[in-house]
């Protein structure tokens, strides 16, 4: 009789080891899109209870009952598989409601089958009442235990009291969840969170933000048996519990950290890795059939007028010009085309030859709150200083002369509501005893005076021979970087200098050096919450075939994220076109030790490779010692115009304004005669725009304006 259970028990054993063995995990599956596979069903209508909203010119669903719709088997998306992917990750795009800070509210739910709980809740009772003699008291308790527990939750992300929990099913079927604390999401605006789970940690992005990492007590179960269950978008299955905010973005990532498939991000609120067509569809208009009318609503309100003016309390206000016949989103600072009569480039016309004192290398266009637009034009005389001018129907009139030498270039900039000026300066000269260039030149910082109505000196900073300043701001703090090109005749390989305001003595410090090898120009810019900062190295003392470097910052300073190789490089610009991020160099010419240079070379463009984290080249562009890009946009168009400066024999050259063309990239379609063509800007006013070009071979400039059809 033993023998004959222990080989019962055998027969058993065997049994459930190979049951166990037979268990499937769900590993190396593609990013399953849930809000699509719910929504996409029938693209000729809406799910009942599913309503699309608009907040912040974005789309986003609204659940307004937990429709079985809205919920399906996990087997229709986790193919052939049992358990739970042991790593995996959640992408969510949302906007968060203040009532979900007063209740639990579910933005997704993994339910266990009411059948399989109950049958496991009959075979607990079996157990049970074997132990316990059958005694109907514990029938009951048993009956009560199963009707309570069916459809218990196997995974779920809950929003609950401005904080998101995770909750899963753990060790011997008790409920664990993990607490994601310090994720400030309750502000009206949409987010963007990439929840990673592995087996011994939590991590959660927001907004390509730093990650906030926990450890549990306990790791992620590995054996989360998911046969029968059910995935409930917005809800656990029932109106408790339903979401009362907006999702725009929910994909399942099995077996990988999906953080570097939507970071870094150009707009990080809104990175996306898969968002549902019908949530893309910029379209206004609702969707109709025979049966249904999609539902459709905005939060924002119309206003209608020919002028409106954006501040914060209007964020989120549609405004709509029918002059323009173009309807504008308040971003809070700016207003943001949504629909508009867009302009097209037809033809470049010349509209003003501006003559000035000396030969100009750098022109700066900005706005003076209460002036006017204005230009500050870096003349290379040191004779007749440099000129402010200031915009008006006609064209630029002088406004202000500034005592510069050799100067090189302006940059303008803010803190706070006070208005600077800085110039590069290269020197006076070589000094009339010794012949020789100084080694060192004083750059100036001009602040503007309301009560003078001009700039005045404000501070001095040693540079060497400047090229280019930068300003930029990160973390509230203003920042100017200069680039210093030569110390002396030939001593190119010196540190440049990045520099930081210090709001207790209201000036600028060194903040830190870095390496550089006859730098021309700084390119400071963002992307998502990254910043960058690069360089134009133009000669090594040696070569002009030298690495531009692009520097990020990492705690506090900036450390070298990428080189370029570069043939004296005179600039760089940074532009997006939609979500793409692209960097443009501007190459001088290639110096050969035997022969003659080479002036007439490629320049490239470079863009941002999201996946790898690195600039790739993305398309060369003939030019001609070319020292300076413009970016600009007219309508929905995106141009590049290029400063080509000298094809070793003439200064007399066409500089080239380019249009985006897709696939194509940037094709040819003006050609604008310029004189040792130094700097292009472009500006707008009073709904029309222009380029200036600057000569640094003639004293003159030069105004086009662009007709637009």
């Amino acid at each position: 009789m033993s023998s004959l259970i222990l080989a019962l028990f055998f027969l058993l054993g065997l049994k459930v080891i190979a049951t166990t063995d037979t268990w499937r995990h769900c590993t190396d599956l593609l990013p399953l899109d849930l809000l699509s596979f719910v929504l996409e069903r029938d693209p000729s209508r809406l799910v009942p209870g599913v309503h699309l909203k608009q907040a912040g010119g974005v789309r986003g669903v609204h659940l307004s009952s937990p429709h079985p719709s809205m919920s399906f088997p996990s087997s229709q998306l986790l193919v052939d598989c049992d358990l739970f992917p042991k790593e995996f990750s959640f992408v969510v795009t949302l906007k968060v409601s203040h009532a979900a800070t007063k209740r639990n509210e579910y933005i997704f739910s993994l339910m266990e089958s009411k059948s399989v709980k109950k049958q496991e809740a009959g075979d607990d009772k079996l157990n049970v009442s074997e132990r316990s003699g059958n005694t109907q008291q514990n029938k009951e308790k048993e009956n009560k235990k199963s009707k309570e527990e069916s459809g218990r939750i196997l995974l779920g992300l809950r929003f609950s009291g401005k904080r998101l929990h995770l909750i899963y099913k753990g060790h011997r079927g008790v409920t664990e969840h993990w607490v994601l604390g310090g994720a400030r999401l309750v502000d009206n605006q949409w987010h963007t969170l990439v929840l990673v789970v592995s087996s011994h940690h939590v991590r959660l992005t927001v907004d390509c933000n730093s990650p906030l990492e926990i450890v549990p007590s306990r790791p992620f179960p590995s054996d989360l048996n998911i046969q029968g269950a059910r995935f409930h978008i917005g809800s656990r299955g029932r109106w408790k519990g339903l979401y009362s905010g907006l999702l725009r973005q929910l994909v399942l990532v099995p077996g990988s950290d999906a953080t570097h498939y939507v970071c870094p991000s150009s707009d990080p609120r809104l990175a996306a890795l898969s968002v549902p067509p019908l949530l893309s569809d910029l379209q206004l208009t609702g969707r109709r059939d025979d049966n249904h009318v999609t539902s459709y609503e905005t939060e924002e309100q119309v206003s209608v007028g020919l002028q409106r003016s954006c501040s914060e309390e209007l964020q989120g206000q549609l405004w709509f010009n029918p002059l323009k016949k173009g309807l504008y989103l308040c971003d809070g600072a700016v207003w943001i085309a949504v629909l508009e009569d867009h302009k097209r480039l037809d033809y470049v016309l010349e509209h003003q030859v501006l003559t000035t004192s000396s030969e100009t290398h750098d022109i700066e266009v900005f706005q003076l709150p209460g002036i006017g637009l204005m230009a500050a034009m870096a003349h290379r005389s040191p004779a007749s200083g440099s000129a402010v001018y200031l915009w008006s129907q006609t064209g630029f009139q002088l406004y202000q002369n500034i005592s510069t030498h050799e100067a090189l270039a302006w940059r303008q900039f803010s803190i706070g509501k006070k208005i600077y000026l800085v110039v590069s300066n290269s020197g006076g000269g070589p000094d009339k005893h010794s012949n020789k260039v100084p080694e060192t030149d004083f750059s100036v910082i001009y602040k503007w005076s309301k009560r003078r109505k001009k700039f005045v000196q404000f501070q001095t900073l040693q540079t060497y021979c400047a090229r280019d300043w930068e300003a930029f701001n990160i973390n509230q703090q203003t920042y100017l970087a200069v680039a210093n090109h030569r110390k002396g005749d030939n001593n190119h390989t010196i540190d440049s200098v990045v520099y930081k305001w210090n709001k207790l003595t209201k000036s600028f410090g060194v903040h830190q050096t870095l390496p550089t090898s006859g730098a021309y120009d700084w390119e400071f810019f963002t992307v998502g919450p990254y910043h960058f900062l690069v360089v134009a190295n133009a000669f090594d003392g040696v070569t002009t075939s030298v690495d531009s470097v692009i520097y990020l910052w990492v705690n506090g300073s900036f450390q070298v994220f990428q080189t370029v190789k570069t043939f004296c490089a005179t600039d760089w610009e940074m532009f997006q076109i939609g979500s793409r991020v692209f960097l443009v160099v501007a190459n001088g010419h290639r110096l050969n030790a035997k022969g003659p240079s080479q002036y007439a070379i490629n320049s490239t463009i470079y863009e941002l490779d999201m996946n790898g984290q690195v600039f790739v080249k993305f398309q060369d562009i003939f030019t001609y010692s070319a020292v300076d890009w413009e970016f600009f946009s007219l309508g929905e168009e995106y141009f590049l115009v290029v400063a080509n400066s000298f094809n070793g024999e003439s200064y007399s050259l066409n500089s080239i304004l380019y249009r985006w063309q897709g696939y194509e990239g940037f094709v040819p379609v003006h050609w604008l005669p310029t004189i040792g063509c130094s700097d292009w800007e472009f500006f707008s006013s009073r709904g029309e725009s222009y380029l200036i070009y600057s000569s640094a071979k003639a004293p003159l400039s030069k105004v086009f304006k662009l007709k637009t059809y």
